[in-house]
């Protein structure tokens, strides 16, 4: 029951933001679409199984402050190469393992190293992330990776 209290609870105030119309018939029509998705969700047996994200609440307010600094920092670092030399500038492919991340975990660090300016996921699968990146000093090592370490850490509380 929790979960489809906190998927209707998010729905609804997302439908609020963006519609911008408090008059009654729209906040009917915003209840009733809210109504027909939760009921869809539960009868598609997906609430349970995709609702636990909406468990991460803020914490990961302060991984996305964290990300914001790192995308920032990585823009510069890219920046910095493409407008040096040429040889400032030599594309790798490499394999980051995921160890025991869960799959919303890989999805998370897939999507914030794609964020993040001069790499990007390529592929994702059970065993790691293989990332582009524009130099390898852009890699992050595997042991000491903040982002990994940060997304596990938000994870496990």
């Amino acid at each position: 029951m929790k979960p489809v209290l906190g998927l209707t609870a998010t729905l609804l105030t997302f439908w609020l933001l963006l519609s911008g119309q408090y008059t009654l018939l729209w906040l009917s029509f915003g209840a009733a679409s809210v109504t027909l998705v939760v009921w869809l969700s539960r009868r598609m047996d997906i609430v349970d199984h995709e609702a636990h994200h909406l468990s991460l609440g803020l914490r990961v307010t302060g991984y996305w402050v964290w990300l914001a600094g790192a995308i920032l920092r990585a823009a510069v670092s890219a920046v910095r190469r493409i407008l040096s030399s040429g040889a400032a500038i030599s594309p790798v492919m490499h394999r980051l393992p995921t160890g025991t991340m869960t799959p919303l975990a890989q999805v998370t660090y897939a999507n914030s190293m794609t964020l993040t300016p001069g790499t990007l996921a390529a592929v994702v699968d059970d065993e790691g992330i293989t990332v582009h990146a524009l130099h390898p000093d852009s890699l992050p090592d595997p042991a000491l990776d903040p982002m990994a370490a940060r997304i596990r850490k938000l994870e496990s509380r």
